[in-house]
């Protein structure tokens, strides 16, 4: 096959992964791309949760970014407009390729997985997989079989300053000051209930965080988090009413501008394995992370953070719902989770008294 000049490419579309968790993974291989092609115009073509993402300050410096209809027709006459010479797929679904060559994108490269290879111009050299490969190689490894030149550094995130700005704005309405420790609870999961920690044992992490680290607290999540922002809310005005007023929901209440925002501000996130998660990770909070039924080699948050798991034989079993007693999840206790942020609330104390 003849290699492309990059010098003849000049308007560029990368289609990022739809997960937002898995976008923030793939953010070194989209800023090697934008290295490997510095002069062109580089347009992200995303989910809105993901284009929100690609807004922030995330070293990818996309000169556009382009929330992509749900719709297929919509979507293709979105790509069409773009009149884009190359389009680079980091999904592996059929849809996204045939979108592309709907779309009339002359170069259109990625893995020929899902039966899409007849669809794409440049197949990735890279095996798709390897077991224990954690996913941020995997996309690394796509653009590396591309002959772009990828590093191994960590995804870096910044929040953007009307990010910054949003998030002071709604913790200062609800009384936590600025320079007050903040641990930020994500008990969500978009993959499924097998991969919440129990709601209760969230509460009581919480109010014991409240009550005895002089910390505040933000519990943030997308509306389908919902429910087990209210099974905390009723643990704590049942089992430990003081402590409520230390407690900040803003769980469906945020933009994901503003949750960059709160994450940011963090002295300790702590979440189950979750996009949340990896938002938090990229901008270099410490991640107290709880995993059950995912395998934490593959979606582990990347960087020096706490990883709590039990041992036991089912796991990693990948279910949406446990068939059992979601053992994966309950041995892993609330006396853990606790000395897991203790521990990183007075690392980040002696940072600050070094400064």
């Amino acid at each position: 096959m003849t290699p492309v000049d990059p010098a003849t490419i000049r308007r560029v579309v990368v289609r990022p992964p739809n997960w937002l968790g898995d976008a923030v993974l793939a953010l070194p291989a989209m800023a090697a791309i934008r290295r490997n092609f510095p002069d062109a115009t580089l347009t992200i073509a995303a989910a809105p949760v993901v284009a929100a993402l690609l807004r922030e300050r995330t070293g990818v410096e996309p000169d556009q970014v382009m929330e992509l209809p749900a719709a297929n027709s919509a979507a293709i006459a979105a790509l069409r407009g773009g009149a884009f010479d190359l389009g680079v797929l980091l999904p592996n679904s059929f849809r996204s390729a045939w979108q592309f060559r709907r779309a009339g994108i002359r170069e259109r490269w990625g893995f020929g997985t899902s039966g899409r290879w007849w669809l794409l111009t440049r197949v990735s050299r890279r095996a798709p997989g390897a077991k224990g490969r954690h996913q941020a190689d995997y996309y690394r490894a796509l653009v590396r079989g591309l002959d772009i030149e990828c590093d191994d550094a960590l995804p870096v995130l910044g929040a953007s300053e009307a990010s910054r700005e949003r998030a002071r704005a709604l913790l200062a309405e609800r009384g936590i000051p600025p320079a007050q420790p903040l641990v930020v609870f994500a008990p969500g999961a978009a993959y499924g209930q097998a991969k919440q920690w129990p709601p209760d044992r969230v509460a009581e992490v919480i109010a014991r965080v409240a009550a005895q680290l002089d910390a505040a607290v933000a519990i943030v999540g997308a509306s389908h988090d919902r429910e087990a922002a209210r099974a905390i809310e009723s643990w704590l005005r049942g089992q430990a009413p003081a402590t409520r007023a230390g407690v900040v929901d803003l769980v469906g209440r945020t933009s994901l501008g503003a949750l960059v925002g709160v994450a940011e501000r963090s002295s300790v996130f702590v979440s189950n394995d979750s996009g949340a998660m990896h938002v938090a990770a990229a901008l270099g909070r410490p991640v107290v992370a709880l995993f059950g039924p995912t395998d934490e080699r593959a979606t582990r948050p990347l960087g020096d953070h706490d990883v709590l798991t039990a041992h036991v034989f089912c796991r990693p079993c990948m279910l949406r719902d446990c068939p059992i007693d979601h053992r994966c999840m309950k041995r892993i206790s609330v006396d853990q989770v606790y000395a897991a942020i203790e521990r990183r609330l007075r690392a980040a104390a002696r940072g600050q008294a070094s400064a």
